[in-house]
């Protein structure tokens, strides 16, 4: 071992020693000078100079930071970062990025969705390669069986975007956009295990075929044993056994052509409720169980047609099955999603940028024990983008969608955005509005299952506005973000209790209103970097029965965080992290009406020998945990189903994980 690594491995002992003291110190010391995270529209080279990122989500192919619409990036030495923090999903990356939360809808089989500015998380499209790989509206599990291995980078739109995504995008877009394969092989393999009995195994691997083709491959094992941590008989950390392939093809012209193929596999068993030998309340034993199988497709290819522009067709399918146990209930089900969409983008001509489009998506859904529920929604659009660039630092940008719904008729969904750009200046309005088709999947049915659910009634689809204001700033090793923001809802779909054993699907009269800040800021020094960021957020809703309005349960006002990163080239890394999670007002919860503020700390080390990165990671050093507050079994089973009260603050506790990422060929 090199001088150069003993000291860097003395360094990280010390600090490992030292943890609860030296994460206190460091987050108390930064909490005064850093307010949040910008994702930078900018990654660095291998040779240490800057590489520019295209922004795949907006379909302009403009340069992120030239974007009208404001677009976070998580870019790749993030990705890298989080993946030897949770090598098994993506749910830890998008929940430590600014205005985004991520909300547990099942404690007991660990399900979640994610919030974007306040909204609830079915208003959020996930995207791959710009592709509906995992359904028109995901499933609260999906995120939970997307292992980050093989991304290139994250786009994260916030407020509607229907303008060009349709009706699932009411809330924002997260695209997931893939590694490509470079000029020589590549590959990595990350064993990892945790302090709860988790385990993941995980490859990737990528290669040219030729100057036109090439390919990539990942696949992953990831399994949980079930935890009760409380000792109650009730889950606290759900078990799965988990198993992922994805194999890509990529293609490139020489005229400019690019062709892009993939294919997916997945299938996971999920266990949570009562252990053996125990039961809730009522005095029976509840089972809840999910077992999922999963295969999907999807192409992008583009045709540049001589000079006047570019013709892209994209289509993929998406088929699932579940077979879900909520105590003695088995419910089988089928979900499908069917998209083909063909857009022409002219060539940039004196400042203006326009491109149109038709898309067709169908999704539905099939149970066989409950077929009332059955529907198909089919969804042919039309939709276009101007661009124009009115002056060298001025941009105007407008879009606009027409959906043909076949259950909520005919909709438009416009969206007008302006950037102004004065040297490291930059300021960013944009406003849209958009519409969701509702489905019988809220939050409470995805952790309860159909049984109680009356049918469905009347429903109409939910509509939107939504803004925001965004001032920048960059400059060297300095960035900074400031923004303003507001949505507006009307007709929200949200259940209601009719009876002790029954609830109902209703718009809501009335409005939900959230509006809100982020601040963001990134600074690096040398080898250090430091970023933070605050969000406060004020939601409220109807309320439902009866006069008023509410605070949005399971928002908290107030949200923080502050990370510390120290980096030397092909030696390691040392990381610590501090997040605050304000009080939010809870729904159901016998035991208390409010969830308690609390504070994550994390640390992290990377020690790099050769080709090996040796990690270990400490989440919740100060072991949060919701059970060692209140129960997390209710005294009597809900209206909808549940036998659990919500999750407001972790139930895993203190984890440590630790492993290592081998690498092969070119990084």
């Amino acid at each position: 071992m090199s001088n150069q690594h003993y000291n860097f491995l003395q360094r990280l002992i010390r600090l490992g020693c030292r943890q609860h003291f030296t994460a206190l110190a460091i987050a108390y010391a930064l909490t005064g000078v850093a307010t949040a995270l910008p994702a930078k529209a900018q990654e660095r080279g291998d040779d240490g100079g800057v590489e520019e990122v295209v922004v795949q989500a907006t379909r302009s192919g403009r340069r992120a930071e030239e974007e009208a619409i404001r677009v976070e990036l998580i870019g790749q030495d993030e990705l890298k970062e989080k993946l030897e923090e949770q090598n098994g999903n993506i749910s830890m990356l998008l929940n430590e990025t600014a205005g985004l939360r991520m909300q547990v809808t099942s404690p007991s089989l660990g399900a979640a969705n994610i919030r974007v500015q306040g909204l609830r998380g079915r208003y959020t499209q996930l995207l791959a390669d710009g592709l509906p790989l995992y359904g028109g509206q995901t499933s609260s599990l999906g995120l939970l069986q997307i292992p980050p291995s093989d991304l290139g980078q994250v786009e994260i739109i916030k407020g509607a975007a229907s303008a060009l995504y349709g009706p699932s995008a009411l809330g924002g877009v997260i695209n997931l956009v893939s590694r490509r394969p470079g000029t020589e092989p590549q590959g990595e393999v990350v064993v990892n295990a945790t302090s709860r009995d988790g385990q993941d195994l995980t490859a990737y691997a990528a290669s040219p075929l030729s100057e036109n083709w090439g390919v990539s491959l990942m696949g992953g094992l990831n399994r949980q044993s079930r935890q009760d941590l409380d000792h109650d008989g009730w889950v606290d950390i759900p078990g799965y056994q988990r198993w992922t392939l994805r194999p890509r093809a990529f293609w490139s012209g020489e005229n400019g052509a690019t062709t892009f193929v993939t294919f997916g596999a997945m299938h996971e068993n999920r266990s949570g409720g009562t252990l053996p030998g125990y039961a809730v309340p009522d005095g029976a034993p509840f089972k809840e169980t999910q077992h999922t199988n999963r295969l999907d497709g999807g192409l992008v290819t583009t045709v540049p047609i001589s000079e006047v522009g570019t013709l892209e067709v994209r289509a993929s399918g998406m088929a699932q099955d579940s077979r879900h146990y909520f105590g003695s209930v088995p419910e089988d089900d089928h979900r499908n999603t069917a998209f083909i969409e063909t857009t022409f983008a002219s060539r940039k001509d004196h400042g203006t940028n326009w491109l149109g489009g038709v898309a067709f998506q169908r999704d539905g859904f099939h149970s066989n024990a409950f077929p009332a529920f059955n529907y198909t929604y089919s969804d042919p659009g039309v939709f276009g983008q101007v661009e124009q660039d009115v002056l060298s630092d001025l941009t105007l940008e407008g879009s606009a969608r027409l959906d043909v719904h076949n259950k909520f008729g005919t909709r438009f969904s416009p969206r007008l955005s302006m950037l102004y750009h004065p040297g490291p200046w930059s300021l960013r309005a944009s406003f849209g509005g958009g519409f969701y088709a509702p489905t019988p999947f809220v939050e409470e049915i995805e952790a309860a299952g159909l049984l109680r659910l009356e049918p469905l009634r009347g429903l109409k689809a939910e509509t939107a506005q939504t803004g925001s204001v965004d001032g920048g700033y960059t400059e060297g090793p300095f960035d900074a973000h400031v923004t303003v923001f507001a949505s507006k809802i009307k007709d929200a779909a949200r259940l209601i209790d009719t009876s002790a054993q029954s609830v109902q699907l209703i718009n809501v009269p009335g409005a939900s209103r959230t509006w809100g800040t982020e601040l963001l800021l990134k600074y690096r020094l040398d080898q250090l970097t430091i970023t933070g960021s605050y969000v406060h957020v004020d939601a409220t809703e109807p309320n439902a029965p009866g006069p008023g309005r509410r605070a949005v349960p399971l928002t908290p006002r107030d949200t923080a965080g502050v990370t510390a990163m120290w980096e030397e080239h092909d030696t390691g890394k040392i990381g610590v992290e501090a997040f605050y999670t304000g009080p939010q007002e809870l729904e159901n919860n016998p035991y208390r009406s409010q969830g308690r503020p609390y504070v994550l700390l994390g640390l992290m080390g990377e020690l790099i020998v050769g080709k090996a990165h040796l990690f270990i990671n400490c989440e919740n050093l100060l072991d949060v945990r919701q059970t060692k507050y209140d129960p997390l079994v209710l005294p009597r089973r809900a209206a909808d189903g549940r036998w659990a009260v919500d999750e407001w603050a972790p139930l895993d506790g203190r984890v440590i994980n630790g492993g290592v990422r081998f690498l092969f060929g070119k990084e």
